[in-house]
């Protein structure tokens, strides 16, 4: 059985690629995505503000102790909107990020031609790596309306209003540069983190042997849903925390750091290499269950939408004409 999730298609077998599943069906795909990335988003988004706190927090005053503490310390002193500051930038985002990721795994996967773990990673990576266009800007403002009033309940003065006039601002201040603050690291994170995420989905249903008359397929596919978003993180969660630390640097009105080497080095002087899994727990802790839902309900849907669609042309199809048997000299 071959799956097709957010933008990729999974699994092995001898079902249809991706270039041969009809439009209507990749459309409703689509649409179907974009609620599970929403519904995501909106699950996910406190654990993200937790880790961006922690990997960002100054070493030397440090405001939070560890992930619980600091779900506490935001909920009580900011309020439970203190753990969504900053949606606005994904959620803007997501149409955008999915239509490129669909779009350029898809084709990608068709210049590749053979469905194999390898070109699996491949497309991931190009489908990341394309994808960050939009992702570096976005998470540039999601990271400064997180940092924004960090202990007060109602900000004294706002710096931004939201995340579109936090991108405006930066625009007019430091121009296009400003706005892709962070671009290099975010491009070192995606473009290895994707490839992994597909390829860990694509081995991982391969060896758990998805298929559709399997009592078991749908805990099967969360879990590998789950461990796929997981290894996915792993792979590049040290990136990730250079990358806060950048995109984050002059909220205060301070800049720390002058290139992605100095930001490496001054971490590591101060805070020794631990420094690299500041906020781990929390994103672990949104990646399994974010990731299992996505990636199971997107692949059961297009299992339905392509029966449904399946289905269809059978009905229309005319009936077949009996053909008299010819005579043969044998």
């Amino acid at each position: 059985m071959q799956f097709l999730v957010s933008a990729a298609q999974m699994g092995s077998g001898d079902s249809q690629p991706v270039s041969q599943y009809p439009i209507s069906c990749i459309r409703k795909c689509q649409h179907s995505d974009l609620s599970t990335g929403a519904a995501g988003v909106l699950v996910g988004h406190p654990f993200d503000t937790v880790k961006v706190r922690l990997q960002v927090q100054n070493v030397d005053k440090p405001l939070y102790r560890g992930t619980f503490h600091c779900f506490q310390s935001i909920v009580r002193q900011e309020s439970m909107l203190g753990l969504y500051k900053g949606i606005g930038s994904p959620m803007m985002g997501l149409t955008f990020i999915n239509a490129i990721v669909f779009g350029v795994q898809g084709n990608a996967m068709r210049k590749l031609g053979r469905d194999t773990p390898l070109n699996q990673f491949l497309a991931g990576a190009a489908a990341g790596t394309i994808q960050c266009v939009i992702c570096c800007p976005m998470e540039l403002a999601k990271t400064r309306m997180q940092m924004q009033g960090t202990g007060e309940k109602k900000s004294k003065k706002k710096m931004y209003k939201n995340s579109l006039d936090c991108l405006v601002r930066i625009y007019r201040k430091e121009g296009f540069r400003g706005i892709n603050r962070g671009m290099v690291t975010t491009l070192l994170r995606e473009t290895p983190g994707f490839g992994v995420y597909f390829l860990a989905y694509d081995v991982l249903t391969r060896s758990l042997g998805c298929e559709p008359e399997d009592p078991y397929m749908i805990p099967k596919l969360l879990f590998a849903g789950g461990m796929s978003g997981i290894a996915s993180w792993l792979s590049t969660y040290p990136v990730d925390v250079i990358k806060s630390r950048l995109q984050a640097d002059g909220v205060g009105g301070v800049n720390k750091y002058g290139s992605i080497a100095d930001c490496v080095r001054q971490s590591l002087q101060k805070e020794g290499y631990r420094v690299f899994t500041r906020g781990l727990t929390s994103t672990l802790l949104r990646a399994f269950p974010v990731n299992a839902t996505t990636f199971a309900t997107v692949t059961l849907f297009l299992m339905y939408m392509r029966r449904e669609e399946e289905c269809g042309m059978q009905n229309t199809e005319p009936p077949a004409v009996q053909l008299q048997p010819q005579p043969t000299s044998m």
